[in-house]
């Protein structure tokens, strides 16, 4: 397992060239770019998703170039408020080409799933994001290992079995 940096997570990220998949499995984040923006919905205040609008690029790109993009998000309900938010933040990016859908907890009891949100990029490689209580991102790390990788796919594959579309998902 190797750590990296968040520029080389950034590389990575917009880099890959067949598949992107990834498992969310925390009921809060909080990034620096995102914290602002919950205040303002948690206000009542529009948003125009304008800070969203370079990985909404991004997603259109990889989706016309025939790659495909994959997030499952087990949550526990109801949703926290973070997730509420998140609902209405993923509907510029579901309209931009990532397959979003959401798995309730309870769901997936019976499931071996790794301690991380992870990335599996091309089926060849794993990121794994580390995170403080906050929410906040601490350290990506990242391995190809073959058993990591298999684990990892297979994790998502049994979440995804599970997951219902971002479309069809009732928050409430």
């Amino acid at each position: 397992m190797e750590e990296i940096t968040e520029e080389a997570f950034d590389e990575l990220l917009t880099g890959f060239k067949r598949s992107s998949v990834h498992l969310e499995t925390r009921d809060a984040y909080g990034t620096e770019v995102e914290l602002p923006h919950m205040a303002k919905w948690k206000r009542g205040e529009a948003d125009d998703f304008e800070w969203l609008q370079e990985w909404c690029t991004t997603l259109g790109e990889h989706v016309a170039a025939g790659r495909t993009v994959r997030r499952a998000k087990i949550v526990s309900e109801p949703l926290s408020e973070y997730q509420r938010w998140v609902y209405t933040v993923f509907t510029p990016i579901a309209a931009a080409g990532e397959d979003i859908r959401w798995v309730p907890r309870r769901s997936v009891s019976e499931l071996c799933i790794p301690g991380n949100d992870y990335y599996l990029l091309d089926d060849e490689r794993v990121v794994f994001l580390h995170y403080a209580g906050s929410g906040l991102n601490t350290a990506f790390t990242t391995t190809t290992d073959p058993s990591v990788v298999e684990m990892c796919r297979e994790a998502f594959d049994s979440v995804w079995s599970l997951a219902i579309p971002h479309s069809e998902y009732n928050p409430e």
